[in-house]
């Protein structure tokens, strides 16, 4: 399924954006996409988390940062106080902006590694997302400048986690060498990600970049650690996990619907991709959707 693209609400009077999300029965899964980074809070929901081809369980306190253009979505199982909605506090800002506020403040320097670590996903201890969540919930009612030196405390806060985790299902996890070279590949995630059901074939990618196959083969792996094909399964994977866990479809059907021609092949790339059959996954992790 291809990522809808998402339009990150602006304000005249500001150079970022924030969203105080609350939804009293669930949070639906929106599979999106949108070229800022993001910074999610989500609190008192548990589910599952997709992050391009990642898919986990959440929890209470649940903080990630996304890289931009990297397709998401949230899916709620259960609330934790029934009484409480689902809260998801959003913070949006673009690679101009950070790349303005380093270039502005020295001491914000810190903030690149962040960013660069960002480039998929970062998911932040719960150490940290405890020490930070009062500050992120008070910035909901700030405006203007208090708001906006709350966001560098955030930040600065972050860059310091040294147990935060990356979320890497393939996508790019260092800054590119080359700005030509950066456009080839993003053309080329852009297309896997809208037809990467369809049939493809390494020449036709390779084409897509103007560059020799073999030229490309080294392109996709330097900057994604993984070959096309590989990046290519755990896109289809990943779709299927969802899609396991919103209903009752038939696990042929999933299997034609990510891209396979072949059952046998899809559940033997599933069982490698999450040490799991579609069918044991699915009874493993579905009672968080009922």
């Amino acid at each position: 399924m291809k990522p809808s693209f998402e339009k990150v609400p602006t304000s005249v009077d500001a150079s970022w954006s924030m969203l105080n999300r609350r939804l009293p029965d669930d949070i639906p899964f929106e599979w999106h996409h949108h070229p800022e980074y993001e910074l999610t809070l989500t609190l008192n929901s548990r589910g599952h988390r997709y992050v391009s081809s990642d898919v986990r369980l959440y929890d209470d306190g649940d903080l990630v940062l996304l890289g931009p253009n990297v397709p998401h979505s949230w899916c709620s199982g259960e609330l934790i106080d029934p009484a409480k909605p689902h809260v998801a506090l959003v913070i949006w800002f673009s690679q101009a902006w950070a790349d303005s506020l380093v270039a502005l403040f020295p001491e914000m320097v810190s903030l690149q590694a962040l960013l660069t670590s960002a480039q998929c996903a970062v998911h932040f201890s719960d150490e940290v997302s405890k020490a930070l969540r009062p500050l992120i919930e008070a910035m909901v009612e700030q405006q203007g400048p208090e708001r906006l030196v709350s966001l560098l405390q955030v930040l600065t806060r972050l860059s310091r986690d040294t147990a935060a985790q990356k979320i890497i299902p393939g996508e790019m996890t260092e800054p590119v060498s080359a700005a030509s070279e950066d456009e080839r590949l993003q053309r080329v995630l852009n297309h896997i990600h809208a037809h990467y059901a369809e049939p493809m074939t390494i020449p036709e990618l390779a084409d897509l970049a103007c560059i020799s196959v073999s030229a490309f083969h080294r392109m996709f792996r330097r900057h994604t650690h993984c070959t096309a094909l590989d990046y290519i399964t755990r896109l289809r994977i990943g779709r299927a996990c969802s899609l396991l866990l919103q209903g009752n479809t038939h696990i042929s059907l999933i299997c034609e619907t990510v891209g396979y021609s072949s059952l046998a092949l899809f559940n033997r790339q599933f069982k490698a991709q999450k040490s799991l059959t579609p069918s044991a996954f699915r009874k493993l992790h579905g009672h968080h959707f009922r």
